[in-house]
């Protein structure tokens, strides 16, 4: 059992002077003990200094970086993109209007006059809002060019929640399915579409559409359902016009 001994306390017999040596041995090794483990860890740090200096920096840079990236890199990359898409976009806009379209709508993919095309600004700046919309644009462009395989690749890589282009992006893929004889997936597409907003142009065009498909896949019931929409939602849409016919066929198969 430990006593406590007074400051200044001289040992009398042999057994105290020995376990006072004792205590001051063990005090010692432990100041020791201390004194290496501080050492070790100085020269640790004092080893290891320029990789510790690397890790804040890269740290600091991570937020710097996060801090800066929209205003220093992404905005400007961005105007850059949509500059260089001009051209392209003139040409897809002139192949709409008729005017030689077929050469129109493939100098808006490949370029021409020393300009990007679509395919260019999807390479080259791929991972900006330019990017995203010219996989729309070239989508659009192999559609009209009856590509329909890469109107399907390219229309599938834009992404919008645009009331219409989001819409008429995935209708076009569906019309795309319908040229490659794909029904199942054309009516998917033309689901997908008339979902994507409700608004009173694209809703009603594709609910028609999908119908129609269903109607070659023999889903009468999902016809009768889509086109009972158009003409109960979108009464005053051009395609509720054409729902009569359609409804009094359906209804004579069921």
């Amino acid at each position: 059992m430990a006593t406590y001994k007074k400051r200044g306390y001289k040992p009398k017999t042999k057994k105290e002077k020995e376990e006072i040596a004792e205590e001051n041995s063990a005090t010692a090794e432990v100041f020791n003990t201390l004194d290496e483990g501080a050492s070790k860890t100085e020269e640790w740090f004092v080893k290891n200094q320029n990789y510790i200096i690397g890790v804040i920096a890269a740290i600091a840079l991570v937020v710097l970086g996060y801090l800066g990236y929209d205003k220093f890199i992404a905005e400007p990359q961005q105007k850059e993109a949509m500059n260089d898409m001009y051209q392209a976009k003139k040409y897809f806009e002139e192949a709409t209007n008729g005017v030689a379209s077929d050469s129109l709508y493939t100098m808006a993919l490949n370029g021409g006059e020393g300009k990007y095309g679509m395919l260019d600004i999807i390479d080259q700046y791929g991972g900006t809002p330019a990017a995203n919309l010219a996989n729309y644009y070239a989508g659009m462009a192999y559609l009209n060019l009856k590509d329909y395989q890469n109107a399907v690749t390219y229309l599938g890589n834009f992404s919008s929640d645009d009331k219409m282009l989001g819409p008429i992006a995935k209708g076009g893929i569906g019309d795309a399915f319908v040229q490659l004889e794909q029904l199942p997936e054309a009516l998917e597409y033309y689901e997908k579409a008339f979902k994507a907003n409700i608004n009173e142009f694209t809703t009603p065009m594709y609910l028609l559409k999908a119908a129609r498909v269903a109607i070659d896949l023999g889903e009468n019931s999902k016809a009768l359902d889509y086109l009972n929409r158009i003409k109960s939602e979108f009464s005053s849409s051009t395609e509720a016009t054409q729902v009569d016919v359609l409804i009094g066929k359906v209804e004579a198969s069921l």
